[in-house]
């Protein structure tokens, strides 16, 4: 007895039963329905290869139509003498092959290598990965990515997120193409040069505090307990990165020296920045709160946040605006030339490296000691700009 022609009507009204069951379709050969005991539908295709009963199994989600269309082309490769299923195996095999090489799979497995886990900045490349690149490339496969889809898609960042972020997205995509081609055969990055929206030299900024602002700044951070204004001076009688001092431990204090571990110093080495006697006494005084490890902290269990929160509430208590808070390492840069601190000891201040690949190689010195000082006479002028003293002597009895 012929079989009755599936219909949409028909395949909606099959309910589940206790077993699984397999409905034949009476218009395409070898094709049938499944029901699942749990209620699941899909199609497969029963044919005879090569003197076995096989069966190829077809995607979920497909309709009717297009499972009968797939049971011809499955008969069709049959009457080849192909087998259907061998080569749907194949193709699968070469879609998961191809899975590998998509734009996020490498970008997954360029954050997953040791040497780029440590790197400092590795959470926020994620990060622009997660948010901006993903849904657009992210399931294309790398080498298909043409140069005029990257632009259009810093063309959409720079709309959306200003130009900045796109350079900041290209700069990432680039080291992570650049990473990709020196490890394939074939793969040529399609990121040149002129690409970016922005020039370096033009971003950067010049914005130092006048000793008036630097004023106000220290004496409404002095006034205040509040973790944030002690880390606004601490910043500036260190010279350090916001993030490097907001992420401070206490186990990262060792004999009146700060010691900034490789993991988070941007060279990837450790940084020692002996600590003026203000420094140390600043930090004596914040408390430690239960077993909270960092330095800075405004609820006892992680570091500090909300910079730009925070920092609007300061603006309004020191009456001093327009400012970044790497503003203030610039200034303490500024202040150490002031004083007449050498280029290079300031340098180092700052947790930068010797300028000179050969000074680098063969300078081994600590220069612990000339830090040290520097840090020292950097407080020093900072005290006498926020606490400047009458210079005007009082005429003693009998002077004219």
């Amino acid at each position: 007895m012929a079989s009755r022609a599936l219909t949409a009507v028909a395949i909606e009204s099959y309910k589940a039963g206790p077993a699984r069951r397999e409905i034949p379709d009476g218009k395409a050969q070898g094709l049938y329905l499944i029901v699942q005991p749990s209620g699941g539908k899909r199609f497969c295709v029963r044919y005879r290869h090569g003197g076995k009963t096989r069966k190829l199994t077809l995607p979920r989600g497909l309709s009717l139509a297009a499972a009968r269309v797939a049971a011809a082309n499955a008969m069709n490769e049959l009457e080849q003498g192909r087998d259907p299923a061998a080569l749907e195996l194949t193709a699968k095999q070469k879609a998961a092959e191809a899975a590998k090489d998509t734009v996020a799979a490498i970008c997954a497995e360029y954050l997953r290598r040791p040497e780029h886990k440590r790197l400092r900045t590795i959470a926020v490349r994620e990060r622009i990965l997660q948010r901006l690149v993903y849904p657009t490339l992210g399931a294309r496969q790398i080498d298909s990515v043409r140069r005029s889809e990257l632009v259009r898609l810093l063309d959409k960042i720079e709309d959306t997120s200003g130009s900045v972020m796109a350079d900041q997205t290209l700069g990432v995509l680039r080291r992570i193409f650049n990473w990709h081609m020196s490890r394939s055969d074939e793969f040529r990055s399609p990121i040149v040069r002129g690409m970016t929206r922005t020039k370096p030299k033009e971003r950067a900024r010049s914005r130092v505090l006048s000793d008036d602002e630097l004023r106000r700044v220290w004496l409404a951070a002095e006034a205040s307990d509040h973790p944030f204004s002690k880390l606004v001076q601490f910043l500036l009688l260190t010279c350090a990165r916001r993030s490097e001092a907001s992420s401070m431990t206490f186990g990262e204090r060792e004999n009146g020296d700060w010691v900034l571990p490789p993991s988070r110093n941007k060279t990837g080495l450790p940084l020692v920045r002996p600590l003026s006697a203000p420094a140390r006494e600043l930090l004596d005084k914040l408390p430690r709160i239960g077993g909270c490890p960092f330095v800075f902290t405004t609820n006892g269990r992680t570091a500090i946040s909300g910079f730009s929160r925070l920092k609007a509430r300061f603006d309004k208590q020191c009456g001093v605006s327009d400012w970044r808070i790497h503003d203030l390492r610039r200034t303490s840069r500024s202040l150490l030339a002031r004083a007449g601190i050498s280029a290079d000891v300031a340098g180092l201040c700052l947790g930068h490296n010797l300028p000179g690949l050969v000074r680098q190689t063969y300078d081994r010195h600590s220069y612990h000691s000339e830090k040290l000082r520097a840090f020292k006479t950097l407080a020093s002028l900072i005290s006498s700009i926020a606490h400047p003293k009458d210079n005007v002597l009082p005429l003693q009895h009998g002077q004219r």
